[in-house]
């Protein structure tokens, strides 16, 4: 069909020129999405914040006794709820002002003077920081139930024979429990990582107000005493313009993320028919749309997916971080929290279903030892006998060792048939004048992965009763932790909760007939 010149000048016509606040593309791309974080993650905090402050204004005699009661109450009254369903319409730039708004018209005299001394600098990242404190707390939470997952199957597998591997290839017996143990002592580092990350953020900026403090005596302790703080952001420029707290955060959460994906990457192969290590319980694997005899893991497959997006998640926060003024980046932080929270919110996610696996996964024994029986693995074991029984050094021993595995491999012989006989070719072959000494039972000692393991008794090494020790030590730290994450949440939940109760109170007492 042809077009009109009409139509064509229609078609090329600009669009018409926005005159008011906010330009719908603005609006779009920026506010609404700011709008609707901010109602689902940020009201809460806001109002604990509006609350702390009143409580403190008043304790400093800054508001009159009746001011603080209005403002008290309107705080009360106001219907969180109805906010957090709302509709972004561009009345308000944002959830703040329609907050303030609220308050202004249930008690329009008594609010006014709500923000005195602070601004939504201050407020805006002390309410990041309450946010980012829970959902640090959430994964602490969980990455403790996945440790002890892990320490209880380490424990399990305590004396599960395995043969460990370097460059992919086999190395030497272990057991299933010192390789776990080592994941989660990995785990325990990752824990601490977390941990500190929480303290750094668990700082109040309030009383910071714009960059450059107050000039009325408000108390910047009594705040952050009310919110559960752990103390003050000292400096009050640093308070609104530091970013690292989160910068912190998403590097813990991105090394916890690398760290795991290796481990998830692992357990995968094991999984393989070929491997035929482990056997994933049935509620977390899935069939196959024409295959019936496929198990697949596919628990797995998405926690080593998911990392993947914790830890990009997490590389976007220190991205958008990046290259920002020194300064307050309160409305740039409306972009990057949301990140901060969804990597976090993963990482949680994965430690709760990486902990339900191994809770349920079944370890193939027999396997695990026939080939660790079958294998050359043991052989550093047979030189180090070497060294002790002959009284040859090491570098000569492992020259006859070697030697002694490639006749084997040329003759296709495996580790069952090599004896004193094989042993001596093998010493002569590598420039052994005499005889070695060595007795049958001693060589049958030096390869029996059992033996190898037993004997590595030093700190760290996989021997049964050291494993045990270390698994021990384990449980301590993990048991303070757990204490530390108790009396942690108690705090918040006490001091918010104290809130409410004191601004009933004061109602309450003003209610009280003369």
């Amino acid at each position: 069909m042809a077009i009109t010149s009409e139509q064509s000048q229609q078609q090329h016509e600009p669009e018409k020129e926005e005159t008011t606040f906010p330009g719908a593309a603005y609006a779009n791309a920026v506010l609404q999405p700011a709008y609707d974080n901010a109602k689902q993650h940020l009201l809460e905090p806001m109002l604990a914040i509006h609350k702390a402050h009143l409580i403190m204004l008043r304790e400093q005699g800054l508001l009159r006794q009746k001011d603080a009661e209005l403002t008290a109450k309107a705080l009360l009254q106001l219907d969180s709820g109805k906010l957090r369903t709302g509709t972004y319409s561009g009345k308000f730039e944002d959830l703040f002002f329609e907050v303030e708004h609220l308050l202004l018209e249930l008690s329009e005299e008594a609010s006014g003077n709500l923000h005195l001394a602070r601004s939504r600098n201050d407020m805006g990242i002390a309410i990041y920081r309450i946010v980012l404190r829970e959902k640090l707390a959430a994964a602490l939470a969980e990455a403790h139930a996945l440790h002890e997952a892990l320490h209880s199957f380490a424990v399990r597998h305590a004396e599960t024979i395995m043969i460990a591997h370097t460059h992919t290839q086999q190395a030497q017996p272990t057991t299933v429990g010192h390789y776990i143990a080592a994941v989660t002592d990995s785990l325990s580092r990752d824990i601490r990582r977390l941990k500190a990350a929480y303290e750094g953020c668990n700082l109040s900026s309030l009383g910071a107000a714009a960059l450059t403090t107050s000039g009325f005596p408000i108390s910047r302790e009594r705040v952050a005493e009310l919110l559960a703080f752990d103390g003050l952001i000292e400096n009050s420029y640093d308070a609104v313009s530091g970013a690292d707290y989160v910068g912190e955060a998403a590097t813990a959460v991105q090394l916890a993320a690398i760290n795991l994906g290796r481990f998830a990457q692992e357990l995968l192969l094991w999984c393989m028919q070929e491997f035929a290590i482990a056997r994933v319980a049935a509620p977390y694997v899935q069939i196959s749309s024409i295959m019936p005899q496929k198990r697949n893991p596919v628990s797995i497959e998405h926690v080593r997916s998911l990392l993947s997006s914790a830890a990009g998640d997490a590389q976007t926060v220190l991205t958008m971080i990046h290259n920002t003024p020194f300064g307050d980046i309160v409305d740039t932080e409306d972009d990057l929290q949301p990140y901060a929270w969804r990597s976090l919110g993963t990482l949680e996610a994965v430690y709760r279903l990486l902990g339900k696996v191994i809770a349920t996964l079944e370890i193939n024994e027999e396997v695990l030892r026939q080939r660790a029986a079958s294998s050359f693995a043991t052989v550093t074991e047979l030189a180090d006998t070497l060294v002790r029984e002959e009284g040859l050094s090491f570098r000569t021993a492992h020259s006859i060792v070697s030697k002694l595995v490639t006749l084997a491999a040329e003759r296709g012989a495996s580790v069952a048939d090599l004896n004193l006989a094989s042993l001596n070719e093998a010493a002569a072959a590598a420039g052994q004048n005499q005889p070695l000494k060595l007795s049958a039972e001693a060589l049958r000692k030096a390869l029996d992965p059992e033996h190898f393991v037993r004997v590595r008794t030093l700190r760290g090494g996989p021997a049964p009763s050291e494993l045990r020790r270390a698994l021990g030590g384990q449980s301590s730290r993990q048991a303070e932790l757990k204490v530390w994450l108790e009396g942690s949440r108690h705090k918040r939940q006490k001091a918010l909760n104290h809130l409410d109760l004191i601004l009933n109170e004061w109602l309450a007492e003003s209610s009280k007939p003369e």
